[in-house]
């Protein structure tokens, strides 16, 4: 494919992955209503046990703020599977025939791996929650801005979804042969520095299990991703081997 052909695909996904994630917002308008009733939870949860906790609505259109944020969020979770094969699909005019048929392999691969990703951020969240809060002093009380709150709670939520799905991404580029099992296995040191860095950002509370909680599993599938290209890497390898021992023999 040429440059304008890649761009013309390159729209055509990205519309099309939009237009998932508008219909699974539109979803989500209707259950934005519960879905902020859970995410409140720690929040009160916080202010029955420590001290006087609540979240406050600075401006007129603040509430009508969250409701959009909400519904983009679930949204965005809901229509995972459009836009992650969208992402996929633009990336098979790089493999082979036979390899295509692993897209599909990667693609119910991705989608478990990022819908589990936002669950721990999900599960990480009161915890995170109440050790920030926490520090204010009992005799205090915490006015929470709700924008501030629920950006905090996009950002780690999708950022643990994302941050599940990359191992794959690696896999991929492995197949493209952009990148090999050996400088997979080469950054791994940096591979972990990396996951610390992102989990201790991701989990601000800087508690040593909730990182743990989010790092293992992902320092788990860097490797895993790491063994699957190994033996993608070794196969092509015999492929080779036989194709020029049967040249050598002709």
């Amino acid at each position: 494919m040429s440059l304008g052909q890649h761009l013309v695909e390159l729209r055509k996904r990205l519309v099309i992955a939009g237009l998932g994630v508008l219909a699974g917002s539109v979803g989500g308008w209707f259950i934005s209503d519960l879905a902020l009733t859970q995410l409140r939870k720690p929040i009160l949860v916080l202010a029955s046990a420590h001290h006087q906790a609540s979240i406050n609505y600075p401006s007129v259109t603040s509430a009508w703020d969250i409701r959009i944020q909400v519904a983009l969020l679930i949204g965005i979770v809901i229509s995972s599977p459009v836009w992650l094969y969208e992402i996929f699909a633009f990336l098979v005019p790089g493999l082979n025939g036979r390899e295509r048929r692993y897209i599909f392999g990667f693609f119910f691969t991705a989608v478990p791996l990022f819908l589990g990703g936002c669950t721990i951020g999900w599960f990480i969240l009161p915890r995170i929650v109440n050790v920030l809060v926490g520090f204010v002093p009992g005799q205090d009380t915490s006015i929470i801005d709700a924008k501030y709150y629920l950006d905090f709670v996009i950002k780690l939520i999708l950022a643990s979804g994302i941050a599940f799905v990359l191992p794959v991404f690696l896999v991929l580029l492995n197949f493209i042969g952009i990148l090999s099992a050996k400088g997979i296995l080469k950054g791994w040191r940096w591979a972990v520095l990396g996951i610390t860095v992102f989990t201790a950002i991701a989990t601000p509370a800087g508690d040593p299990f909730t990182m743990l909680l989010l790092a293992g599993p992902m320092v788990v599938l860097y490797f895993a991703a790491w063994g699957i290209s190994a033996l993608h890497d070794r196969a092509v390898a015999r492929r080779s081997d036989a194709l020029s021992a049967g040249l050598a023999g002709a």
